[in-house]
């Protein structure tokens, strides 16, 4: 995997993936996410992110697609500047580097636990995995702020920027100094996905690091 691309791939998609918002008009953001855990089961959503370093360095804007599917399903894939694909179906996450032809694969409860999308099959409450407060509006936006309140998890926070009830950004602190920064567009709620683009198979060749059979 390129640089650290894994584990903040692995940490941002279970953070997005459990806090899209539903496309309801609520009185602030912490109802926007409430109604997300209540209303929503499917995700589409085009993404350009960008990660600053704590040095204030900016590395390459990534641009791709993720699509969510409750209860723990998920795909993100980013096309540019370089090809990553991470797919979980619910018991796995395949993590998949085209350019190496490498594809690792772990259990839900191995690449993901302690971070949000141990959350996505839907059967905790979120807010007692987070601290949440609704933050001051800015830059046009409603802002919630989300701290894990199990420290183990690799992130301090995650700052979600709400549009007219609809999720438009987020940023990610890590406990690195790190920022990811996340915007998105042409967002669809409860769209219907092909069961089909949540499951994964390693092409003929491709190196396989962990067990393909675990669950």
């Amino acid at each position: 995997m390129k640089k650290s691309m894994l584990r903040f791939l692995t940490v941002f998609c279970g953070a997005l993936a459990l806090l899209f918002t539903a496309p309801a008009f609520a009185a602030t953001a912490l109802d926007d996410l409430r109604a997300f855990v209540r209303d929503t089961k499917t995700v589409r959503a085009e993404f350009s992110q960008t990660t600053l370093s704590k040095r204030g360095l900016q590395e390459p804007s990534v641009q791709g697609l993720l699509l969510l599917s409750r209860p723990g399903k998920f795909r993100w894939s980013t096309e540019k500047p370089y090809p990553q694909l991470i797919v979980s179906d619910g018991a796995r996450v395949w993590f998949f580097d085209p350019d190496l032809n490498q594809a690792i694969v772990r259990t839900h409860a191995q690449a993901l636990g302690g971070t949000p999308a141990a959350l996505l099959a839907g059967n905790e409450n979120i807010e007692y995995a987070f601290e949440l407060t609704v933050l001051p509006d800015d830059q046009g936006l409603r802002w919630l702020q989300a701290r894990p309140r199990d420290k183990d998890t690799g992130f301090t926070d995650i700052k979600l920027g709400f549009s007219q009830g609809k999720l438009a950004a987020l940023e990610l602190s890590d406990a690195f100094g790190q920022k990811i920064l996340t915007r998105f567009r042409y967002v669809e709620y409860n769209p219907e996905l092909n069961p089909n683009l949540f499951a994964f198979t390693p092409p003929t060749g491709a190196d396989v690091i962990g067990d393909k059979d675990s669950r």
